[in-house]
């Protein structure tokens, strides 16, 4: 089957993307500031196969890339999370090939996050939770990714569809099943829990 584009629905660009598209630093940082937290937390989740690479890193170059292609976007603020997200999943996907092909286990890399002061964000709060981190990486792939955009970062069905090239249907079937995981995971252990 075929992967459907990365671009959105065509619908016309809101008062936010047209402002970006006129090259607005207002209206970046203000995409930015609604976005960039979510893709990240999600991307922490994606593995890149190289540890020297970081979801910071894998953000920011997606980052580059929308800016750079952002004349070709035609779509809402809402729809360019499901652009930008699509952007980052290719992005990683192409990295864990090069790593993947290299086969090398590179030694413990600092990350440029431990040096530098980082600005706190409410959406990377689910990040914070080894638990919630935990229980979703042990649902598959496909259902970890679903879960996590709607559920956990809320984009909606058109979004992480565009975001994951998967159809709208192939995102609910796959939401479905993983929150279907989620529930026998937690009753499990609420089986185990001591009263």
């Amino acid at each position: 089957m075929a992967e459907p584009p990365l671009e959105p629905s065509g619908s016309p660009d809101d008062d936010l993307v047209a402002r970006a598209k006129d090259g607005d630093p207002d209206a970046w940082r203000e995409l930015y500031r609604e976005h960039a937290g979510r893709l990240v937390a999600w991307l922490r989740l994606r593995p890149t196969g190289d540890a020297a690479l970081t979801a910071d890193d894998v953000a920011a170059d997606a980052w580059l890339v929308a800016a750079s292609k952002i004349a070709d976007f035609d779509g809402t603020s809402s729809e360019f999370a499901g652009w930008l997200f699509g952007i980052a999943r290719k992005i990683s996907f192409r990295a864990k090939e090069r790593s993947d092909r290299r086969r090398t286990a590179p030694g413990e890399v600092s990350e440029v996050g431990d040096h530098l002061e980082t600005v706190a964000d409410p959406t990377l709060a689910i990040d914070t939770h080894d638990w919630v981190r935990h229980t979703l990486e042990s649902l598959p792939p496909r259902e970890r990714d679903v879960v996590g955009l709607i559920d956990g970062l809320g984009l909606d069905t058109q979004g992480a569809a565009v975001a994951l090239g998967m159809t709208q249907v192939a995102v609910r079937v796959a939401r479905h099943r993983g929150l279907r995981r989620l529930e026998r995971i937690a009753a499990s252990r609420a089986d185990l829990t001591p009263t």
